[in-house]
């Protein structure tokens, strides 16, 4: 396993969902504190490394977020089956059956257990229907309201999908939860630790912010502290080469390269930005995608409103399975990633981020 998987796996191994982020932030710390002039955080919960430019006037944010999908708890019964609430997109068809792991206010890790019916007790009609999120349960394997609660089980505990992260047949192939977004993550990593013996002609910011997947909230905090001249958000896209999405609205395809994301719900690419990234990888042989999409979106949603504005661009890389247990990435496209905004830092002096901005 070479270095750059074995960073995403304890990074996605890690549980963290929006305003529970403090174990994943203590990893990222680790990592970047050896490779960074200077770490920089937020009240939030961002943290972020500094590299410093030989002489520069402008920084450049690179961000990706440290949170992923959940849930919190709710409600224990008198059963001591638990209620839960989302934090972050869920669609309840991939739910129903999963493992989950409820972690304590004392850091206490219990397995879980989504609970479904048999299919021999579904009447007809209740086959063709989805559950909804507010009817399911957990199963912890308790006997009791009290029971839960001595094994420190309260109200407000994070939930996080459960799922070990595995190498597939074609070993490029990884699953794991939390790609979304500890890819970016180790993406600002990987990007500091390429860039630690080298002398840059910008000033670089890397790391993560809090609670995207509740409202791009942390982005918006993150970019006010660090008042970034150009940004560019690191997260995943969608991967539409699987049965039932290939030939619909993209052809973005895990294996191609790093997408570069036009346009979302959340901010349209700044032009000159976007144009400035697509010839350094066409200068540097390194494949990209362009895609653009209706709904969702980054933290460039907030990055580029903040402060007076500031010009941001989304790259990721295409995921498949996205919020859910599961997901698929592509070592190739993580290399592709890194070495793209790599020497987009390289290509960048005041001069020519005077150009792209007008």
């Amino acid at each position: 396993m070479n270095n750059s998987v074995k960073l995403l796996k304890s990074l996605t191994d890690v549980d963290g969902i929006a305003g529970h982020e403090m174990a994943v932030k203590s990893l990222m710390r680790d990592y970047l504190t050896p490779i960074s002039d200077e770490i920089i955080e937020d009240n939030l919960g961002g943290i972020f490394g500094k590299k410093s430019a030989n002489n520069s006037r402008n920084t450049l944010m690179i961000a990706g977020h440290l949170d992923e999908i959940g849930f919190i708890v709710t409600k224990i019964d008198q059963d001591g089956f638990l209620k839960f609430t989302p934090i972050g997109g869920w669609w309840n068809q991939v739910m129903l059956s999963q493992k989950v792991t409820i972690t304590t206010d004392d850091g206490k890790k219990i397995r879980g257990l989504i609970g479904s019916k048999p299919p021999h007790v579904l009447s007809p009609e209740e086959r063709k229907k989805t559950i909804d999120i507010k009817e399911m349960f957990i199963d912890i394997g308790v006997k009791s309201k009290k029971e839960a609660e001595q094994f420190g089980i309260e109200i407000g505990n994070m939930i996080t999908p459960y799922s070990e992260f595995e190498l597939l047949a074609n070993q490029k192939y990884l699953t794991a939860k939390a790609f979304d977004n500890r890819y970016g993550c180790a993406l600002a990593v990987d990007v500091l630790q390429n860039l630690k013996d080298e002398a840059i002609d910008v000033n670089v910011v890397s790391g993560a912010n809090v609670q995207e997947e509740v409202g791009l909230r942390g982005a918006k905090v993150a970019a006010n502290k660090i008042k970034p001249d150009l940004a560019i958000a690191v997260d995943v896209a969608i991967a539409y080469d699987t049965p039932g999405m290939s030939g619909q609205v993209s052809d973005t395809a895990i294996g191609n390269g790093p997408v570069v994301i036009i346009m979302d719900a959340s901010n349209i690419g700044h032009v000159g930005f976007t144009k400035h990234i697509k010839a350094v990888a066409q200068k540097h042989n390194i494949p990209i995608q362009l895609d653009t999409t209706a709904g969702g979106g980054t933290d460039a949603g907030s990055i580029h409103v903040a402060n007076e504005g500031t010009p941001t661009v989304s790259i990721g890389v295409a995921l498949r399975y996205m919020h859910s247990n599961v997901s698929v990435l592509h070592t190739d496209d993580y290399k592709h990633s890194v070495a793209l905004v790599t020497e987009i830092v390289k290509s960048l002096t005041d001069e020519v981020v005077d150009q792209i901005i007008w």
